[in-house]
């Protein structure tokens, strides 16, 4: 909201200077979002925004926010993309196609191959690069690991390089002499550029009155000549000179900090947008699809206002956590209104189709949302008047009791006579988990019984081990043991503790601290039909704040709890740590030990995967760079270690960060901090980092940033061959973030789903099967999502190549798929998917209904 009291002002002020002066131009932050927050304000501008558009003097989009480029999944950057485009085409005229991120805090090896999706062929951007060990020159062809490639200009020194203020034009010549010349110099040496791009703004400042005549003070003063541009004529210059090339990511901080440790810091902010990501693109989208086959329409503007409110929260600074307290509660509500969108539209398809199906209560809608056969477990949550009960043709099942609901008397049910008062009789929730087969993109009705025999309880015993086939795990001297054939891996995961006297920027070791481990005290088994579980308990007296951490005071006991699953069918291993969080300022994080040297780790990230290596950290690095460059990495959903005789993939959810030396690999949990900016930490020299130590601002405290509470944190894991494929780690991916989705048609509780109790029955029904398969693609091709088209009846699929070589989908899917960008504008490529990289296809869903009138 303060952002608006300052557009209002900001970008009238703006308008009014384009008009009075044919010479300016403004980028508008490359985000599309701020502009049309400032239009619902003063819908009197819209014609003239367009026309200030049309005339290449006023440059929208391409974003609708700006996003990070290293937490946000490659949907959620592609997304953005999508809609920032279509809004300003739609709205305003057209977009600014320049993939302008002037603040991001670093980037990803394949940001050149995400851009080039929605045929944007150009970055500007300040921070990550580094000239004597990256690439030479500020302005560089830069590739990613699909051969996809963007002409790159980067500004090294920020966004207000050229920034002229009042300050600036009353001493024009200090100006120029002692800021603008050396920048210009110093770009210029830096590859041998004559033509150099000087922006000049800064956070929500006014527009630079009378342009022309600035520039000509700056000409007289300058030993360069100075003139008007714009980024896409700056592209335009760039695109006729022999640039160098780079591959590889840009998060050097040798020009600005990228504050490699923010990766951990708010960890509810990047837990929450994992899980909202993860809803909308394994559950929200592909139901809609399903949906839609179905003779169920759902708006596409809900899908687009869902997707709005999470890229709100996934700025850099958002989705990165550097913000003030006050900001954090708009991001946390910005995703509350998210998830109730998301759960709103997936509790509406459900409910239609189970209306649709005249399901009975003992019935339950079970979905495949993915474009394979399904094969494995899924939880099903079931409302029951038994505690016991079993499912028909299922062969291995496990039944829990989650919840009792006793009997409650006198109870208003509404009939055709008017109101009835009757004894509303005792039920039970259960949690049911079933080794199922649901074939491919669609769905199938599982029925159950009462069960007159006893269910397998999970029953806790004080062992100290579990094993399945020649894996085992087991607690010897509070440590964990893992052995698998044969080959035994002491120590192997661990939970570590060190202070933290960072800010909500970066995390800062406390000096002389050495991390501690947490030691598991107390250890007991249980199995059941499906799954054997260790689980570890611990607990250890820590210092409650960062004050008595430092004076040595360890007066507060903290709790811990990790749960080691092994699924006896699958062999596949789980592990889920639980806490509450009650110490102030400090960093928690899981210990992986191999058992043997780590060379390198392969990771994920945003559309591909790639190999790290660390690299060493120069002495004298104060020197070199704004902060340290420590080896403390970000990644997406998959770390693949190598062991001796092995390889072990970790699946961790919703966790961005993590470290490895020659004997461990850290995955980091938390980094607790109760300060917005702090100065002078141990690997961040010098100002704080935000506002806080500048002139007239105030330290600012962020208690939220202390993360207070419950957590609860899983990682999946598999053992795979030592040179296990790209293709294989992604279809692994997929199996360990799979989503269970069912739904039960039942009055014992209409809160079970929040809109169940104001969804109504229609007289106007579908008759549809009671299974259905959508569509069934090739098992091979690994799909990153399926969602609807803008236009009624069609639907998109996204396929992911995570091989370095092509790969041909003909044959794959639908002939009548047709290939688009993620504009759905059609394009010429053909069935060939680049090694990678994404391929868009668009078709018509299969009609699955015919509508009827209820017969009443």
């Amino acid at each position: 909201m303060d952002s608006q009291v300052l557009a209002d002002q900001v970008f009238t002020e703006i308008l009014d200077e384009l008009d009075t002066h044919a010479e300016a131009n403004f980028c508008l932050d490359g985000q599309t979002s701020i502009l049309n927050e400032y239009v619902a304000t003063h819908p009197e501008e819209l014609n003239r925004i367009k026309k200030l558009v049309k005339e290449n003097r006023l440059f929208v989009g391409p974003w609708y926010t700006q996003t990070d480029a290293l937490i946000p999944d490659a949907e959620s950057i592609l997304r953005n993309l999508t809609i920032g485009i279509t809004e300003a085409k739609e709205k305003y005229g057209k977009a600014m196609m320049v993939g302008y991120l002037p603040d991001t805090f670093g980037f990803n090896a394949q940001m050149p191959m995400l851009l080039n999706q929605a045929g944007i062929d150009s970055i500007v951007f300040w921070r990550g690069t580094n000239f004597d060990t990256q690439v030479v020159s500020p302005y560089f062809n830069w590739h990613s690991l699909s051969k996809d490639s963007v002409i790159a200009a980067n500004f090294p020194y920020g966004y207000f390089t050229g920034q002229i203020g009042i300050d600036a034009k009353e001493k024009m010549e200090s100006f120029v002499n002692d800021r603008y010349d050396p920048a210009i110099d110093f770009l210029k040496t830096h590859g041998e550029n004559d033509d150099i791009l000087m922006p000049s703004g800064i956070d929500q400042m006014n527009i630079v009155h009378n342009m022309a005549k600035t520039v000509g003070d700056i000409n007289v003063k300058s030993k360069h000549t100075t003139s008007i541009s714009s980024y896409q004529k700056f592209i335009d210059i760039l695109k006729t000179k022999d640039l160098p090339d780079y591959s590889g990511e840009l998060r050097l901080p040798t020009y600005a900090r990228v504050h490699r440790t923010i990766g951990s810091v708010r960890q509810s902010i990047k837990k929450q947008n994992f899980e909202i990501e993860q809803k909308i693109l394994k559950r929200v989208e592909p139901l809609m699809v399903i949906a839609e086959s179905v003779g169920i329409k759902i708006g596409k503007g809900m899908l687009n206002l869902l997707w709005k409110k999470v890229l709100e929260c996934q700025a850099h600074d958002s989705l990165g956590g550097s913000v003030s307290d006050n900001v954090a509660e708009d991001i946390n509500h910005r995703f509350k209104e998210a998830n109730e969108l998301a759960d709103g539209i997936e509790n509406f398809i459900k409910k239609k189709i189970a209306d649709f199906l005249n399901l009975n209560e003992d019935e339950i809608l079970l979905f495949n949302t993915d474009l394979h056969d399904f094969e494995g477990t899924k939880q099903v949550n079931v409302m029951s008047r038994c505690e016991n009960i079993k499912f028909r043709g299922i062969k291995h099942q496990v039944i829990n009791l989650e919840k009792y609901y006793p009997v409650r008397k006198h109870v208003l049910r509404m009939t055709e006579k008017g109101r009835e008062y009757f004894d509303e009789p005792k039920y039970f929730e259960l949690k049911c988990t079933l080794d199922v087969h649901i074939p491919a993109f669609g769905y199938k009705v599982l029925k159950f019984e009462k069960d007159n025999e006893n269910n397998e309880e999970v029953e806790a015993k004080s062992n100290h081990n579990i094993s399945v086939d020649k894996m085992k795990f087991e607690l010897v001297e509070n440590k964990v043991r893992f052995t698998n054939d044969g080959s035994v891996y002491d120590d192997f995961i661990a939970l570590v503790e060190a202070g933290n006297d960072g800010d909500t920027y970066d995390y800062s070791p406390m000096r002389e601290e050495i991390e501690k481990i947490l030691s598991f005290t107390d250890s007991r088994s249980s199995e059941d039909g499906l799954f054997k579980k260790l689980i570890l308990q611990g607990s250890t007296q820590l210092p409650q704040t960062l004050e008595k951490r430092i004076d040595g005071k360890k007066d507060t006991e903290f709790k811990y709890e990790l749960t080691i699953c092994i699924n006896k069918i699958s062999k596949n291993v789980f592990f889920k740590l639980n806490f509450n969080n009650n110490i102030d300022s400090h960093r928690l994080r899981l210990r992986i030990n191999p058992n043997s040297d780590i060379a390198n780790v392969k990771t994920g990230i945003q559309g591909g995967f790639v190999n790290v290596s660390n690299l060493e950290v120069d002495p004298e690095w104060e020197e070199k760079f704004d902060e340290k460059p420590v080896n403390i990495y970000n990644f997406d959903k998959l770390l693949n270690i190598k062991s001796r005789d092995c390889s072990f993939s970790l699946y961790p959810k919703g966790l961005k960060e993590f470290e490895f030396d020659k004997k461990y690999l850290y995955i980091t949990l938390l980094a607790t901090t109760g300060q917005l900016g702090k100065p002078n930490l141990a690997w961040r020299p010098g100002r704080a980092s935000g506002d806080t130590t500048n002139e007239g601002h105030i330290m600012m405290p962020t208690p939220l940033a202390q993360e207070h509470g419950e957590w609860s944190f899983e990682i999946g894991m598999t053992l795979d061959d030592l040179e296990e494929s790209n293709r294989v780690l992604a279809e692994n991916i997929n199996m360990i973030f799979d989503e269970s989705v069912s739904y039960q048609k039942q009055l014992l509780n209409l809160f079970t789903n929040r809109l169940d109790n104001k969804i109504w029955p229609t007289e106007l029904v579908s008759d549809i099967p009671r299974s259905i398969s959508i569509l069934k693609i090739a098992s091979e091709l690994i799909v990153s999502a399926v969602y609807p088209s803008k236009d009624d009846g069609q639907f998109l699929i996204r396929l992911f190549n995570p091989l370095s070589e092509s790969i041909d989908v003909a044959g794959k899917i639908p002939e009548s798929f047709v290939r688009t960008d993620i504009l759905e504008n059609e394009i010429l490529e053909n069935s060939i998917v680049r090694g990678s990289s994404y391929a868009t296809f668009k078709g018509n869903v299969p009609i699955n209904f015919k509508k009827k009138d209820l017969d009443l």
